[in-house]
């Protein structure tokens, strides 16, 4: 029987209810999902970094990589956590996504976490990754989908950071660092993810 999240308005009994009359789920796609519910209820050891690489190894490992257009028939398609979870797969998007809002929902706070775009200098592409601030100005943590071990952005000369984002705020990165710009409110996409996450049943961090 599936543990009722209600009360911190995250309801997995009515979110794979609604993920049901959605998809097909398969035996292996309600799987993952609960097996997400288990890592939401019960993380073990408590500390930031044992979240941090317990939910990375997580969608690492349960999610094989493919690019938007064989998933979903889009070039570029923000898929919610659940989508992700159901369809088995996901583009870097999707893992950064879906990591950062499991670590919300683990209590570690908005504004340690970041959304960031990066230019992945090996594969000559546009890459997302999370990044983790223990401090506004400390050297974040990078929690990838290339690699398993989280890494300080000083040990990742692959990735040139160009712009990052989380719930209230979006930031230009350059040689000295990053400037606030303005809000993910400009992000439509953000935007469209949430409303998609708030019609799957997700009260919590959804806010518009």
């Amino acid at each position: 029987m599936l543990v009722s999240l209600a009360g911190y308005g995250w309801d997995f009994s009515r979110i794979i209810t609604r993920a049901e009359q959605r998809y097909s789920l398969d035996m292996q796609a309600r799987w993952r999902l609960q097996e997400w519910q288990a890592l939401l209820e019960n993380p073990g050891n408590g500390d930031t970094q044992s979240l941090l690489n317990t939910v990375n190894r997580f969608f690492n490992q349960r999610l094989r990589f493919a690019d938007d257009i064989d998933i979903w028939g889009e070039i570029d398609y923000w898929a919610t956590p659940v989508e992700s979870l159901v369809k088995g797969a996901g583009d870097c998007e999707d893992y950064a996504i879906a990591k950062y809002f499991s670590l919300r929902r683990l209590g570690i706070p908005n504004d340690h976490l970041r959304l960031t775009y990066v230019k992945a200098v090996e594969l000559n592409q546009a890459h997302m990754v999370l990044t983790y601030y223990r401090t506004p100005d400390s050297e974040p943590l990078v929690l990838d989908n290339l690699i398993d071990e989280i890494r300080p952005a000083s040990q990742r000369p692959d990735l040139i950071p160009v712009y990052s984002f989380n719930a209230e705020g979006l930031w230009l990165a350059s040689a000295g660092g990053s400037t606030q710009t303005g809000s993910a409110k400009q992000l439509s996409r953000w935007q469209d993810l949430l409303r998609k996450m708030r019609d799957e049943g997700f009260t919590e961090f959804t806010a518009p």
